[in-house]
């Protein structure tokens, strides 16, 4: 069994689902705190058994992207979430910051436009980011 599908198995639905919405609207406002730009928060519950959110946000260059993500792994680590996964970390063109029930995809303009994941997961529901979320 894989380590999202104990993660799933180990408590009740709705609880999760609250705690992982908590959890996702923190990490999108972190994303904010270093200026990340476009941030979409997108509830994938019935279109996906991936994961319940994703959070997708825009870098204004690799650099910018980099520090964004460890930002925010760095954020949520401190407050006792840590991330299962990391991959693009050195490259700061897509990174991908898997926390189980929610993803980060922290992504350069160029990347972000390429790959449309926002057009792919059309059938999600945008969730509204609001300032008080960073929980700081």
């Amino acid at each position: 069994m894989s380590a999202r599908a104990r993660s799933r198995a180990a408590a009740p639905a709705a609880p999760v689902r609250s705690l992982s919405l908590e959890h996702a609207r923190r990490a999108a406002a972190l994303c904010l705190d270093l200026k990340a730009r476009d941030v979409v928060l997108l509830d994938l519950a019935g279109i996906s058994d991936a994961t319940d959110y994703f959070v997708i946000a825009s870098g204004s260059s690799d650099t910018h992207v980099r520090a964004i993500a460890e930002h925010v792994m760095e954020e949520m680590r401190r407050s006792g979430v840590r991330a299962h996964h990391a991959e693009g970390l050195q490259q700061g063109r897509w990174v991908l910051l898997d926390f189980v029930d929610f993803v980060v995809h922290v992504f350069h303009p160029s990347l972000r436009d390429f790959y449309q994941l926002e057009r792919l997961w059309g059938d999600a529901a945008a969730i509204a980011i609001g300032p008080g979320d960073s929980g700081t």
